[in-house]
């Protein structure tokens, strides 16, 4: 495992990294922690909402 402090989530496995052990087309992040990276889907829905009631972003 890479130790750079950067978090992923895989879409594809569901696993939680640290460092870039996968391909980028299944990898979100970084992330600062880990905690933050199990939550990625959580976050991005969040944020979707969030742009989808910006004005700017419609």
């Amino acid at each position: 495992m890479s130790d750079t402090g950067e978090w992923y989530y895989d879409v594809e496995t569901k696993q939680v990294s640290q460092g870039k052990t996968t391909g980028y087309s299944n990898r979100m992040g970084p992330y600062p922690d880990r905690d933050s990276a199990e939550h990625a889907l959580e976050t991005a829905a969040a944020r979707n909402k969030a742009a989808d009631k910006d004005d700017d972003w419609n």
